[in-house]
C-alpha cells in the first residue's frame, strides 16, 4: 500500500484518484460507505458492483481453506450486497449464519482499516484466524498484514465503526 497522506483534502484527492473511497471527483462530502465491500478490484480505479469478495465463496476460506469462486446460480442478498457460492452446502451454511462466514470489516481490507482507509481487496490474499475471516489488499499488504496480526486486529475493531461514518 503506497505511503497515504496525511491531510485530509490530499486523502480525499488520493481516495478519489485510486478509487480508495469512492469519492467523486467534485469533491463533494463522501456519502457513509456501504457496510459490505463491493468494490471490483479489476483495475487501479476501483468501482462498486452488487457482489461481496468480488463473486468469492465466503464459506470455502473455512471449508477448504482457500479462495473459491461462486457461481451465480447460487447466490443470496445479504446487508445489501449479493454473496457468491461454490456449492448449495454452503449457500446453506451462510444463510444459517452469515455472521460467521462474513469477512471481518465488512470485507475491506483489514490492514487498510488499521490505516484508517476502507480499500478493494484481493481475495486470495486472507487469514482465518480464530474463526474469523480477514481480507487484505494485495500480497505486499498481506505480508505487512501477518507481522502483528494480533495488533491490526485491535487496532481496526476500534476503527472500523468510525470509516463506516466517513
Amino acid at each position: 500500500m503506497p505511503n497515504l497522506p496525511t491531510t485530509p483534502s490530499r486523502r480525499t484527492a488520493l481516495a478519489t484518484l485510486l478509487g480508495l473511497a469512492g469519492l467523486c471527483a467534485s469533491g463533494a462530502a463522501p456519502a457513509a460507505e456501504p457496510p459490505i465491500n463491493t468494490l471490483k478490484n479489476s483495475s487501479l480505479f476501483s468501482s462498486r458492483t452488487d457482489t461481496a469478495i468480488n463473486g468469492y465463496d465466503t464459506v470455502a476460506y473455512f471449508t477448504v481453506g482457500k479462495p473459491v469462486k461462486g457461481l451465480d446460480n447460487l447466490a443470496f442478498e445479504w446487508k445489501g450486497a449479493k454473496w457468491k457460492f461454490a456449492s448449495a452446502a454452503n449457500l446453506e451454511l451462510f444463510k444459517a449464519n452469515p455472521d460467521k462466514y462474513a469477512p471481518q470489516y465488512g470485507g475491506y481490507c483489514a490492514y487498510g482499516v488499521t490505516q484508517g482507509y476502507l480499500v478493494k481487496v484481493d481475495p486470495e490474499q486472507f487469514t482465518v484466524r480464530e474463526g474469523k475471516l480477514y481480507l487484505n489488499y494485495d500480497a505486499d499488504v498481506q505480508a505487512k498484514w501477518q507481522k502483528d496480526i494480533p495488533g491490526y486486529i485491535s487496532s481496526a475493531n476500534q476503527k472500523f465503526p468510525q470509516l463506516l461514518q466517513k
